[in-house]
């Protein structure tokens, strides 16, 4: 089966990087609006997970959670996390570096196969 959520090797460089200045690291995307529809790098404990949010896996040894309402969306995709260049969201810890997480997706076929 394959993993819900992955990182590309420049999300897992910055990843690296950004673990190194703020210590463990958790992700969040609640499919909000604005600054909520993008993956959110937090420090590990700074934003609260609740009964509504998904656990999908860990990328660069840190938790990744969804919204429940955004992950029915999501369900049928592995998430794969990038790195582009521009202004994420304003909370995410990225945002100094001039690049912000993006979440590109691959369709599962119905054996869990990627397509």
């Amino acid at each position: 089966m394959q993993p819900k959520v992955v990182a590309t090797e420049a999300a897992l460089q910055l990843i690296e990087k950004l673990k190194e200045t703020y210590g463990p690291l958790m992700f969040h995307q609640s499919g909000g609006c604005c600054d909520g529809s993008s993956p959110m790098c937090y420090p590990q404990g700074e934003f609260m997970i609740g009964q509504s949010d998904v656990w999908l896996g860990e990328i660069g040894g840190c938790p990744f959670y969804m919204h429940a309402a955004q992950y029915e969306y999501w369900k049928h995709t592995q998430l794969i996390i990038d790195v582009v260049p521009g202004r994420g969201g304003m909370f995410s810890l990225e945002g100094r570096e001039g690049v912000r997480f993006l979440t590109r997706s691959k369709v599962f076929d119905s054996h869990d196969e990627l397509l």
